[in-house]
């Protein structure tokens, strides 16, 4: 028999070996997504996904980082008491892909064991042949998403006309607010949306929520998830349809648009020429990739702690008035930030996003 403190420090030099098996998992289940939904020659979509796959192992670490230092706080107030071994790596890995397994099937071939008659079979025929045969019939449903030639074609025409334009990004996070007491409970928030605080939201905050309405309305350009994940586009259209806000009525792109933007060779053509506003967390770090770029940089707003610094942020954006674009990269606030620059200053405004720690990190190049 071990005591707690004696498994925790068992485990702590397990913890790089579980992120790994975690993320094994995980990579097998984005190969699952790449065949059904992205087409092996599009390289862009593909590189989105890597990109994804960099901000899903980033916020399982910082995740899983959060979850060991409260469990020590815990362990230094609580008695030992005897408890069994942990279970085993193999295991855990075991029973990760037992769940894989089941899960792939309840999505997929269970769907179509329950629609088939109880006598009937449909042999040889594959789940994606089904779904591609289903696809053609729901043609007359789809709802085109304008790609980053187009977007990076009105955020040029704006700049040149010096009129204002925003274009904001919804993600699981600005979801999951914006899910408050509407579309799910506060506790069922919570449980999905445990790295909100990092984001900048901390549970309960309607006032957060209504905010990021009000932005959605005004906003010229919106990303949404293009992927049918449960926190990501289906509840996107679970959100606008509770706060009673017409899709059809917005002009819609990918949430991932940062990226496509700067893979596709458009970013650098947008800003060169134009006098840069950069804001968020990585501002200073992303101010000097962009400076050594030969983008003109003409101020930095840093840091943005959170909803609640909102009108601190904007009382510096609205004193460094010598921009054309701002890049705004400070998680949910970035939406309501960016739409205030465009209705507010009359400036051209972008969510930025994570592309500013990936051009920090050389992940991305611009």
């Amino acid at each position: 028999m071990i005591t707690i403190r004696q498994r925790l420090g068992k485990a702590k030099h397990k913890r790089a070996k579980r992120r790994i098996l975690r993320r094994e998992f995980s990579k097998k289940r984005r190969k699952s997504l790449n065949k059904v939904f992205v087409p092996s020659e599009c390289n862009c979509e593909q590189k989105l996904l890597e990109q994804a796959s960099a901000s899903f192992n980033q916020g399982y670490d910082t995740g899983y980082d959060e979850a060991w230092g409260r469990a020590m706080q815990t362990v230094s107030a609580t008695p030992s008491l005897p408890v069994t071994e942990p279970v085993s790596d193999q295991v855990i890995k075991e029973s990760n892909e037992k769940e894989y397994k089941k899960g792939l099937y309840d999505g997929g071939e269970g769907i179509v064991d329950s629609i088939l008659p109880e006598l009937e079979i449909l042999p040889e025929i594959s789940v994606r042949q089904i779904i591609e045969v289903g696809m053609k019939h729901m043609s007359s449903h789809y709802y085109r998403l304008l790609d980053a030639s187009e977007v990076a074609t009105r955020i040029r025409s704006a700049l040149k006309k010096r009129s204002p334009l925003s274009l904001i990004r919804l993600g699981d996070g600005e979801l999951l607010t914006l899910a408050q007491e509407v579309v799910m409970s506060e506790e069922e928030v919570r449980k999905e949306g445990h790295f909100l605080s990092y984001s900048g939201v901390n549970l309960p905050d309607i006032a957060a929520r209504n905010m990021l309405v009000r932005a959605i309305r005004k906003a010229d350009l919106i990303g949404i998830p293009k992927l049918r994940l449960p926190n990501f586009q289906p509840l996107a259209f679970s959100v606008l349809k509770a706060h009673r806000i017409d899709y059809r009525k917005l002009k819609l792109t990918l949430s991932t648009i940062n990226y496509a933007l700067n893979l596709e060779g458009y970013l650098r053509g947008i800003l060169a020429g134009y006098r840069v506003l950069i804001v968020g967390n990585s501002a200073p770090a992303l101010s000097k990739v962009f400076q050594d770029s030969g983008i003109h940089v003409t101020g930095v707003v840093s840091p943005v702690n959170g909803i609640g610094d909102i009108p601190r942020v904007m009382n510096e954006i609205s004193a460094a008035c010598d921009f054309d674009i701002a890049l705004v990269g400070a998680g949910i606030p970035a939406v309501i930030i960016v739409q205030r620059i465009a209705s507010e200053l009359g400036k051209v405004a972008i969510d930025f996003g994570h592309l500013a720690n990936s051009l920090v990190q050389g992940e991305s190049i611009l």
